[in-house]
Order: C-alpha cells, then structure tokens, then sequence
C-alpha cells in the first residue's frame, strides 16, 4: 500500500507544482493555441470547426430555449466562469490588495487608462468611418496569464516591483475591459429580462447583509438566477458573472482571533485522545479532525474559498477550451489580399504592439514628471519600455472581444491574425528588452 501511494505521489506531485507556478497558465494556455492552429490547418479541419458548430441546448414543444453552438456557450457560458473569478480577484483586490492603497495603485492604474485609450486611438486612425470600426475594443486588452508567465520566466533578475506593477495594470486592465463590453458590446437589451437578473443580484446582496455565507446558496442564485436571466437579456452573461463575484461575501464565518482560540482547543484535545495504534482514527479522534476541518472552512471568507477553488479550473480548463474554440484559423486559399482587404488586422497588430506600450510608457512619464506618482523601486524607463510590450499580448481578452465585435468571418479572421502576431512579437521584445535591463551589469 505505501509503495503504491509512494507511485501515485511520483505522478501527482510534479503536476500540482506545475499548477501552482505562475507561469504554467500561460504554458498551457499557449499549447492550446498551437494545437487549435495546427487543427485548423490539417486534414481534420472540416471536423475541428463544425464540432464547435454543433447546437446544443433545450426543446420544449417544437420550441428552442437558450438553444446554440457549442461555440456560443464556450464563449458566453464556459467563460462566464472566467470572468467570475476575474470578479473574485478585482473585488479582494479593492479590499485588501494592491487596489486598496490608491497611492500603489495610481501609477498602474494610469497606464492601464493610457494603455487602452491610445490603441483604440490607433485602431479608429486606421479604421474609423469604416465597417470595421466597431473592433476599437479589441487592442485594448492585456492577457495577464501570457504577460505574467513571461516577466515570471525572467525569474529574480526582474525586481519584485516590476512584477507588482504589471500585476496591478492587468488588473484594472480587465476591469476597464469589463466596463467596455457592458457599454459597447451589447445586442438589444430585454428591460425584463435585466429586471430579472438585477432582482435576483439583489437576493445575492441581501443575503450577504445578513450573514449568509453558504457558498452553494450564491452559486445557485447566480448561475440560475443573475447568469442565466443576463444571457436572455441582451446584456453579455460575462457581465452578470463579474456582477455575482462582487455580490460573493468577503468576510469568514469564523473570526480570525476565534478560529486560532478553537484551533487551539482542538489541537490539546486531539493530543490527549488515546492512539489506537492502527492506520484509521478512533471516533473522538475523527470527531476533532472533522471540527477542525469544519472550522477551517468557516474560516476562509466564501470569496476566497470560491477564488482558490475555482482558479486551477479556470486556468488549466476554461481558457484552454476558449482558445481550443476560438484560435483556430485556417490559411487554406488565404491571399493577401483576404487579410488586408480591410483595415483590421493592421488596426489590432499595430494598436497592440504600438499603441500599447506607448499609452503606457507615455501615461508613466507624464505622472511621474507632473509628480503625481514614482516609479516603481528598480524600475526604470528602459524596465517600463519592456513591461509595456508585456502588456501588449492581448490573446485571451482581445480574443473574446473580436467575437463580439465582429460577426463577418473574414473581419473575425484578420483580427485574430493581427491579435496573433502583435502578442507574439510584443511578448518576445517585452522579454528580450527586460532580460537586457536586468541582465548581470546591465544599469537601469
């Protein structure tokens, strides 16, 4: 028996310390965009994409209810789930993160405002008074699991500012993107459908005024109360998951100072029971293990607990489906003049790798001269030249965006190539300009 769980150890410990590495999302998530490239492109084409074509959803009397592509469901119901833990982090981020200090979070915060105004700039300079200016949104976004994985693979030469700082922009980055689906990408709006969805975000925030902090409770309310009634509304269901995570209670059950007091108890009662000298625990000793257990989950606020439990799941499985359904193009018969017949793919390629790092940098100098903000200890120009093309990758939320900006194939197509190739180039000059900044000898 030990030398077959001494086995299962072998296996399993290597994958829980992949998954607890920060850049292991970014791997994973990168894999899955290569294979949905190379499946797009091989002879299994055909298959790959009507797969994701294939409808799914419910039939009553001849009727279709919530009855879509499974590509559909991925990018509305599979990444709601996403957008839920992002709601998770931006609310404990506001409460005691790195969100709470407004004086560690303005500088950050400043160039994320710079680092999505000037490439929707530089989109519409390309784009505006066209069809294709409704994907202003598109380089807006900065994916925080490729730009994290990459500053983390530089390991302790980038300092630990840096890291904080990208952090902290990816962040109010993902609220800003937020805000810009709910305002701009949105279909017709159904008022009692939203009247519906908001009556049942209220039941969430009451019951937290009351001190419910049942975790079942709030995911049934929000899944089949606030997300489902948002999905018929008009209204993106990504909003309504980010509109629960902020409803999720943020306090424990079980106060710090008396989880410790209860802990204590626990631990003297344990070691005065009796051994039984066997393998398997006597009932008083299963009885304290389960007190104890059952205390330390009351003491964990329902937030976080949902946030650690839900994050390798969205990590490892949800944003790899999302590229798996959404990366794939194919460039069989592509001409040149298929990807260049609009202004999109240079609109995305050159708002992500220019305008990015420039709203950015820009954003930065102009606080720090105006003496509004300091630059982060360590952190130089040249350091903030290299985290602003970091934050050009824009994969995973400039992705979703162009599925909402855009309903033509050959758009969608230019904007995921211009996507594609604006992060691959930002993701290596970001490294290679850090890995110079900091490299042995090097002088910010």
């Amino acid at each position: 028996m030990q030398a077959e769980s001494r086995r299962i150890d072998r296996i399993v410990a290597p994958l829980h310390q992949f998954m607890g590495r920060e850049r292991s999302a970014g791997i994973v998530l990168g894999v899955s965009i290569v294979v949905a490239m190379a499946l797009a492109n091989s002879p299994l084409a055909a298959d790959y994409f009507r797969l994701f074509g294939l409808k799914v959803g419910f039939v009553f009397d001849g009727e279709p209810y919530l009855y879509h592509s499974l590509h559909h469901w991925i990018n509305d119901g599979l990444m709601s789930l996403f957008f839920f833990v992002v709601g998770l982090e931006l609310k404990r981020e506001f409460i005691g993160g790195e969100l709470s200090h407004v004086r560690n979070v303005l500088l950050p915060a400043g160039a994320a405002v710079g680092g999505m105004v000037v490439p929707a700039l530089v989109y519409l300079a390309l784009n505006g008074g066209s069809g294709s200016a409704h994907g202003w949104g598109i380089p807006m976004a900065t994916d925080i699991a490729f730009s994290l994985a990459i500053l983390y693979a530089l390991g302790n030469r980038v300092p630990l500012a840096a890291k904080v700082f990208l952090t902290t922009l990816a962040i109010v980055d993902d609220l800003g993107a937020v805000v810009v689906i709910a305002l701009f990408y949105t279909s017709e709006i159904s008022i009692e459908s939203v009247g519906v969805g908001v009556a049942f975000l209220g039941l969430m925030v009451a019951a937290n005024r009351m001190g419910v902090k049942n975790v079942a409770f709030y995911s049934i309310v929000a899944v089949a109360g606030v997300w489902t009634a948002f999905l018929m509304s008009g209204i993106h269901a990504t909003i309504a998951a980010v509109l629960a995570a902020f409803a999720i209670p943020s306090d424990a059950l079980l106060p710090e100072t008396a989880y410790v007091r209860r802990a204590a108890v626990h631990l003297i009662h344990f070691r005065h029971l009796p051994p039984n000298g066997v393998a398997t625990l006597t009932g008083e000793q299963l009885d304290a293990v389960t007190a104890m257990r059952s205390d330390a989950r009351d003491a964990m606020p329902p937030l976080q607990r949902l946030e650690h439990s839900m994050h390798p799941f969205v990590s490892f499985v949800v944003m790899p489906v999302f590229a798996l359904a959404n990366a794939g193009v194919s460039f069989a018969g592509l001409q040149p003049s298929d990807v260049f017949s609009t202004a999109v793919a240079p609109g995305v390629f050159l708002g992500l790798l220019l305008g990015k790092p420039l709203g950015v940098c820009l954003s930065v100098w102009l606080m720090v001269r105006l003496r509004v903000a300091s630059l982060p200890r360590g952190v130089g120009m040249g350091g903030m030249v290299g985290l602003g093309f970091l934050a050009s990758i824009g994969f995973t939320m400039s992705m979703f965006i162009s599925t909402l900006a855009f309903s033509d194939d050959t758009m969608l197509m230019q904007a995921k190539l211009g996507i594609f190739a604006a992060s691959l180039a930002g993701g290596a000059i970001g490294y290679v300009m850090l890995r110079r900044c900091y490299s042995p000898g090097a002088g910010e």
